[in-house]
């Protein structure tokens, strides 16, 4: 079996739980924080917003029914689809979505390797 890691997200008081394998963890921590620092730079009227990273943990036990996890691709998946939509101008959007779609290529290998 995989290990796999977690990858906590804050918004505001909302906690979102991203499992990651855990070789992919530290890059979707790392994107995270990229992302937060660059979206500030954005121009364009439709700018998501976005969780932080503040926590990376090996085992995560939810206690709570109302909390879910969501997996990597998943989430990755969700961030390509809402930056791939933002219609900027003025900054170089080209770049957050290659580094997005970069780990969004690494995901899917690995799952299309770990289901054979």
């Amino acid at each position: 079996m995989a290990s796999m890691r977690y990858v906590i997200l804050q918004q505001d008081s909302d906690l979102r739980f991203v499992e990651m394998p855990s070789d992919y963890a530290y890059q979707l921590s790392a994107l995270n924080l990229r992302l937060n620092k660059e979206i500030e730079k954005l121009t364009a009227a439709e700018v998501p917003s976005l969780p932080r990273a503040i926590a990376e943990c090996d085992r995560l036990d939810l206690l709570l029914e109302s909390l879910q996890i969501t997996g990597g691709l998943d989430y990755i998946n969700e961030l390509e689809e809402a930056f791939s939509a933002i219609r900027e101008e003025n900054y170089p959007l080209i770049s957050l979505l290659t580094e997005i779609r970069a780990l969004q290529a690494q995901l899917e290998q690995w799952y299309e390797e770990e289901g054979q």
